[in-house]
């Protein structure tokens, strides 16, 4: 392994970014963009972190500077239904 790499592990696959974003927040990122949020103060931040990565510490990546919450990558890996505004029914789509 070389030195600088974050340790690899079987049991969890995703790193998550904590850190501040631009207006003070504490950010919980996946590197995926997947998951994550926003948190209070720096100790719920990792409680989350560590909770979503089955409890591995070395899977936590605390890092300086600005940390902006980038979620779009859920709707581009997720058809969540949509809802029109009328009576709050589903719209379907036909996707193939």
């Amino acid at each position: 392994m070389n030195e600088g790499e974050p340790p690899s592990s079987s049991r969890s696959t995703y790193f998550f970014l904590v850190g501040k974003n631009s207006q003070g927040n504490w950010v919980v990122q996946d590197q995926r963009g997947l998951r994550g949020g926003l948190f209070v103060d720096r100790a719920q931040a990792l409680k989350f972190a560590r909770s979503e990565n089955g409890k591995n510490p070395q899977a936590v990546i605390v890092v300086p500077g600005v940390l902006e919450l980038d979620m779009s990558q859920i709707s581009r890996s997720t058809q969540l239904p949509q809802f029109s505004a009328a009576g709050a029914q589903p719209v379907l789509q036909r996707v193939a």
